[in-house]
């Protein structure tokens, strides 16, 4: 079960055979999993299709892994520790006996409500147990989940439920975020209003308002568990059944639903937690992301219960009540593992030292961060304020594309070095290719990040579209799978993340693409066209730069700029609003029409000195302008 490195030889070594005999070293770790009947083959795999099996024909259910098995050794051991917003609430805590019936109780619900395997469930919770449970209920019966974060809009929402023809939405009447009450019944209905694939929703009371019920739709939660049997018979799954489809923002405007399978998913998500964060059988792991995320799939729900972990979850915000509350956390339940994005580090820092210094933290020992390749700055403030000069950093790279961390430093095994996610792990095999797609193999270079060859938690597909999924991630370079990042490869082959390499900006650690926030922009009825870009921005990594272009400049441009965010709020969610909006009377385009975002994003930059060549431009003066009123 314990399928921990135990030294930087030991990695080595394990690489080397990873590389070397990828189905050997797959089938050892596979082994270690409950199984209902093995699988017959490690590997069958074709990138130019895209084409991926992993353990095939294997049968197995992942919740028997994250439960079941751990309940002859682990039955009386924590599970989950759920902290609420409010800090002078009361926390609550599952065992793993606790969790398994929590679990099995709501899978039996589900299947009263008639779902069964193979539908999918669309859910928009707090950060609550109920929603790891309603996760795990889904998994037992082979009910694929879809979770959207409960921060986007009704307009997101019903473009995720009608791509996935949901069955069921599970919600809550509101959820608590900070000093704020937030509703999300509200806007599960507004959502439904065009969606026709709804035949039920399950609606929990958190926050013990009395939303609208829907005679024969809407049920309340514990209305639903009431009188369930505590165990339930998990559903025989192929390790290539969908586990769940997540929504990630792709370059062309509508999200691409992305799907992980049983199997693959399993293996590697228990791999990559244990060996990462090096927990101990008593140690207490705390992951501050949204389950909404793949970050809050794979690293508080999935790995760390595959691995018999104890796995916190926070409902409240890093600066509630005070700018210490993450800190406060810590020391109360003894954190010993914190994984967070650079986003909050950032945030935090603004707040100054007292925060941090008010807390011991003396039961840290690994320090993670996710979600975006984190500056140097934040690295050194993060290390020596938190993690007292004693913690290491694991800087992790991976997306929801690959299900679980590629490239990052082991516990306080690897060597270690500011704003470097370090090597990549057993049987992840990075590449780093030139324009021309031809691998780069010495060291002290930089170049597209690509993997050569399929570990098993890389997507099988987009949901109802594979030929997206061959286009965005198997069609740019022949025989590899491209992550859309440039990195860099130091002299001792460690890997330091540059960022996107396409048209995708990431905001707190959050993918969206140019062309779903313009689509929202140029939804407002005074735009004609726009054009977004990402500039650098102190807090979240990358800002939102718009630039619109209307019928006639506004004369009242604050007015107009609310309008088109309320516009952006409306169609996505608060969280990918632009910081700036700048009105201008045309955009630099070729002469064939494309945008050329190189001169926008150097403008947003404050760069206008390094445009390059803008002699394509069908109408160059346009730039001149550009510049003049840059904000």
């Amino acid at each position: 079960m314990d399928l921990r490195i135990k030294s930087f030889e030991e990695y080595t070594e394990k690489y080397a055979l990873s590389v070397e005999n990828t189905d050997q070293f797959w089938g050892e770790i596979a082994e270690t999993f409950t199984w209902n009947k093995p699988y017959e083959k490690i590997c069958n795999w074709d990138f130019e299709t895209p084409d991926i099996k992993w353990f095939v024909n294997g049968k197995l259910n992942i919740t028997e892994n994250c439960l079941d098995r751990h309940l002859a050794k682990r039955g009386n051991k924590l599970a989950l520790i759920w902290e609420p917003n409010d800090p002078k609430e009361r926390f609550v805590r599952y065992t793993y006996r606790e969790l398994y019936e929590k679990v099995c109780a709501f899978a039996n619900a589900l299947k009263a409500q008639g779902i069964k395997k193979g539908d999918r469930v669309v859910i928009y919770m707090p950060m609550i147990p109920e929603l790891t449970i309603a996760v795990l209920a889904c998994a037992r019966i082979g009910a694929i989940h879809s979770v959207v974060f409960a921060g986007f809009s009704a307009h997101a929402m019903a473009d995720r439920i009608n791509d996935a023809q949901a069955n069921m939405v599970i919600t809550a009447d509101g959820l608590n975020r900070g000093a704020k009450q937030v509703p999300l019944k509200r806007v599960v209905d507004e959502a439904l209003r065009t969606c026709n694939s709804i035949e039920k929703v399950i609606v929990y009371d958190c926050v013990g308002w009395s939303p609208n019920m829907v005679d024969g739709r809407d049920i309340w939660w514990n209305d639903a568990i009431e009188g369930m049997a505590k165990d339930c018979p998990a559903e025989v799954m192929d390790s290539e059944d969908m586990l769940f489809i997540l929504y990630t923002s792709g370059s062309t405007g509508k999200p691409k639903g992305v799907v992980h399978t049983h199997g693959g998913y399993m293996v590697y998500t228990a791999y990559s937690f244990q060996n990462v964060f090096q927990c101990d059988e008593s140690d207490i792991y705390w992951c501050t992301a949204d389950v909404g995320w793949i970050t809050g799939h794979s690293y508080i729900v999935y790995g760390p219960l595959l691995s018999g972990a104890t796995t916190v979850m926070f409902e409240g915000v890093p600066t509630y009540p005070d700018a210490g509350r993450f800190w406060q956390v810590c020391d109360k339940h003894g954190v010993n593992q914190f994984y967070t994005a650079p986003t909050a580090i950032r945030a935090l820092m603004a707040y100054g030292e007292d925060h941090v210094l008010s807390y011991s933290l003396d039961s840290l020992k690994v320090l993670g961060t996710v979600g975006e390749p984190i500056n140097e700055e934040a690295w050194k403030w993060y290390h020596i304020h938190v993690g007292k000069e004693r913690c290491p950093i694991v800087d992790t790279w991976w997306q929801t594309e690959t299900g679980g961390i590629m490239i990052s430093g082991l516990g306080d095994l690897s060597p270690m070095r500011p704003a470097h996610a370090g090597f990549p792990l057993p049987g992840i095999q990075p590449v780093l290719l030139d324009q021309e797609g031809k691998e780069i193999k010495e060291n002290k270079v930089e170049g597209y990040l690509c993997i050569k060859h399929p570990w098993p938690s890389i997507l099988r597909t987009t949901y109802g579209d594979h030929d997206r999924c061959r286009v965005t991630y198997f069609s740019h370079y022949k025989g590899y799978y491209f992550t859309g990042d440039g990195a860099k490869r130091d002299e001792n082959g460690m890997y330091r993340i540059i960022g996107r390499v396409d048209d995708v900006i990431n905001v707190s650690g959050h993918r969206f693409g140019t062309a779903e926030i313009e689509n929202a922009i140029n939804a407002n009825g005074i735009v004609i066209e726009s054009a977004v870009v990402g500039y650098p921005h102190e807090i979240k990594g990358q800002g939102i730069y718009a630039y619109v272009v209307c019928e006639s400049l506004p004369e009242d441009r604050e007015t107009a700029r609310a309008e088109i965010v309320e516009t952006v709020v409306e169609q996505i969610g608060k969280i990918a609003k632009p910081e700036k909006i700048q009105f201008v009377t045309g955009l630099p385009k070729t002469r064939s029409g494309k945008i050329m975002r190189r001169i926008l994003r150097k403008v947003a930059e404050g760069e206008s000195d390094k445009l390059g060549d803008t002699s394509t431009l069908l109408d160059p003066d346009v730039v001149d302008e550009i510049i003049k009123g840059a904000l």
